[in-house]
């Protein structure tokens, strides 16, 4: 196969190479000198399009846009809030500043300043707000410091110990922190740049000695001013690359939802920032647990977010859906048994009546014998969303059968279900919901058609029998939901749900549930959050289980 690539190759820069373009000369006077130049150069322009695409790499060749499942909006309007809880979490970082001890000679003024401690900060005009390509800048301006710290003063045979007050004015910090993804698909803050300024800075002395310590306040004043503006930016460096950054380690990349199948939510690209936006597109696929590096590929249509009105937005496509019916199938679970006594009475009694010429023909011993109905789903689900709204369609198996004690089931019939579900999608907190309700349904032979027209009395019939004992069942399941990568301590208020052709948008405002500092503590010193199972991924089984 490398020949015949070189062999193309060498043939495709022969024919480049060749005197076989047309020449200028050879198009027609009656062309034009216009057209003379199109012609060659449409000749020479496919040439060329036929190098370049030789001699392109094969992974360039083929790489393509990989929609995401799920996509997630900031807007400025949720920026806004996260300031305010940031700000809190940055003055929380700078009271907590450590300034090394100043000491020093100056003539006969010997001086040590230590045990410097953070009292009050005034954070009057701060601001945050998106810088494309992957910024966020947060800038603080005309802030000031109030100081407190130990002092020890010799000034010839004069030696006096006590404290100083000092304030720093016209505090400026810039700010810039770059975000985006991680190896593992995780949202980080890869890199931070700072710079911070002090106008002016000014202590107090109290004292016999106030006069010549206000004198000689220079020395000390110019230190002090100078060792502050150094600890500023290292100290937001922490909160941001170490601090922040645990705080992200608690959004979910790749979660399990249950003993069946997981979720993952890597990123699938860093994140694109506008002056106003903030768009994340995670990969949302769902996997079954005993095949977690199989992928499904994703055909559907791409989720557009335009709305900036609300805090965030969060779309999921058909894909998303549809990923978590194929795990679900994969795992075998979707499928459930009735038998004996778990057979409604009244169906009993009417399947009985319609295969009552089948039965009568069995052995006497197998007549009354329980019966049994299964129901397998045939192929996985697939979700369609609209503007009107979002339904599912399930083709499914319904086996009936006696199952005599200690002899082999005896098939009645084996028919084909097919139905139609509307599905309710909702957010609750973290996590998203889904409420199903059986629209349509019918059932037919797969033997015959004269057989699906003896089969259309047990239509109303199994009906009912889904409604009332399969879907609260399936529901129970659904409730519990999947939760939305979110860090720990935000979660979502007065969420509305909008359908577009091919994928769901969920507008929502944001909430703080717990401070940035409480939970950094409670995972500063513990690993990154990662999908622990709390159990074992069960093997797909080929008997049916209760859904």
């Amino acid at each position: 196969m490398q020949g015949s690539l070189s062999q193309l190759r060498r043939n495709s820069w022969s024919c480049w190479c060749s005197p076989s373009l047309p020449s200028r000369d050879s198009v027609s006077p009656d062309q034009g000198s216009r057209g003379q130049v199109t012609l060659y150069e449409m000749a020479a322009g496919s040439r060329l399009l036929l190098l370049l695409l030789l001699l392109l790499p094969p992974w360039l060749a083929t790489a393509s846009h990989s929609p995401p499942g799920c996509k997630i909006r900031i807007t400025s309007k949720g920026l806004d809030l996260v300031k305010h809880e940031g700000l809190r979490f940055v003055e929380q970082e700078l009271e907590n500043i450590t300034v090394s001890d100043l000491h020093g000679k100056e003539g006969q003024f010997h001086y040590n300043i230590s045990q410097v401690k953070v009292m009050d900060l005034q954070l009057p005009f701060s601001n945050l707000h998106f810088q494309p390509q992957q910024n966020l800048a947060f800038n603080i301006n005309n802030a000031s410091i109030s100081l407190r710290f130990r002092r020890q003063l010799l000034y010839w045979f004069f030696y006096d110990i006590g404290s100083i007050n000092a304030s720093a004015d016209g505090v400026h910090i810039h700010t810039v922190l770059q975000l985006a993804k991680d190896e593992v698909g995780r949202l980080k803050i890869s890199n931070m740049s700072c710079n911070a300024s002090i106008a002016r800075m000014h202590a107090g002395f109290s004292g016999t000695l106030r006069k010549v310590y206000e004198f000689l306040s220079t020395f000390i004043v110019t230190g002090m001013r100078f060792l502050l503006s150094q600890q500023i930016c290292p100290s937001l460096e922490h909160a941001s690359l170490v601090l922040l950054n645990s705080l992200l380690d608690t959004v979910p990349v790749r979660n399990y939802v249950d003993e069946h199948i997981g979720i993952d939510y890597s990123l699938l690209r860093d994140p694109a920032v506008s002056p106003d936006t903030l768009d994340l597109d995670f990969k949302g696929m769902f996997f079954y647990r005993a095949r977690e590096d199989q992928e499904l590929e994703n055909h559907a249509v791409e989720p557009v977010i335009k709305d900036t009105e609300r805090m965030v937005y969060v779309a999921f496509s058909e894909y998303f859906f549809d990923s978590a019916m194929h795990a679900y199938f994969q795992a075998g679970v979707l499928a459930i048994e009735l038998k004996g006594e778990k057979v409604p009475k009244d169906l009993e009694v009417l399947l009985r009546a319609t295969f009552f010429g089948t039965i009568f023909m069995l052995n006497p011993a197998v007549v009354d014998a329980p019966l049994r109905l299964v129901l397998q789903v045939s192929a996985p689900p697939r979700c369609v969303i609209k503007p009107s709204g979002t339904s599912v369609s399930v083709s499914a198996f319904l086996n009936i059968s006696l199952v005599p004690a200690d002899r082999p089931a005896v098939q009645l019939s084996s028919m084909a279900m097919e139905s139609k579900l509307s599905a309710k999608v909702y957010l609750q907190g973290k996590a998203l919901r889904v409420q199903l309700d059986l629209r349509r349904f019918r059932i037919y032979s797969k033997q015959s058609a004269l057989e699906s027209l003896a089969l259309f009395s047990l239509q109303a019939p199994l009906k009912t029998l889904l409604q009332l004992t399969i879907m609260p069942i399936i529901n129970e399941r659904t409730k519990k939901g999947v939760q939305i990568p979110l860090p720990e301590g935000m979660d979502f208020t007065r969420e509305v749900v909008t359908n577009h052709a091919g994928f769901l948008t969920v507008g929502a405002d944001l909430h703080f549930s717990k401070g940035l500092r409480e939970v950094i503590e409670k995972y500063r010193s513990a690993p990154a959050v990662t999908a622990e199972p709390t159990m074992q991924p069960t093997a797909p089984n080929a008997d049916p289980q209760q859904l």
